[in-house]
């Protein structure tokens, strides 16, 4: 069975995350879960991994690999940027930035399901 591993990085600060990163690891959960019933009988399988990120590696935050890709990498006329994060913010007591995506002009600060979804099935081609 071959197997693509989806990791999430992310802010954790004494267990504490920003919202738009809990809402980015909330569909990567929702995005493998789908993904493994639909693969497997294809003989793919999705791993996910979580990779928790102290504040001094913050600009790395909200960041999805496929296989070690950059899920921007990956996605046709996409490109990682970042925006303020006031819940970031709240945590570090700094003013900080997040990581966001941008595909097709779209802006987004939570990286919603069918993106991850689509770049999961370029790479594993079995939906």
């Amino acid at each position: 069975m071959k197997t693509v591993t989806v990791e999430w990085l992310h802010l954790d600060e004494d267990g504490m995350t920003c919202d738009r990163c809990a809402g980015t690891g909330e569909e990567v959960r929702a995005a493998v879960r789908s993904l493994n019933s639909e693969c497997a009988s294809r003989g793919v399988s999705i791993a996910y991994r979580e990779r928790k990120l102290s504040t001094a590696q913050i600009a790395k935050s909200n960041l999805i690999l496929i296989d070690g890709s950059p899920i921007e990498d990956i996605l046709p006329d996409a490109a990682a940027s970042q925006s303020c994060c006031p819940s970031c913010g709240e945590i570090t007591g700094r003013k900080e930035s997040c990581r966001t995506i941008v595909q097709l002009g779209e802006v987004y600060e939570t990286i919603p399901r069918k993106l991850i979804r689509a770049a999961v099935c370029r790479i594993a081609q079995c939906c």
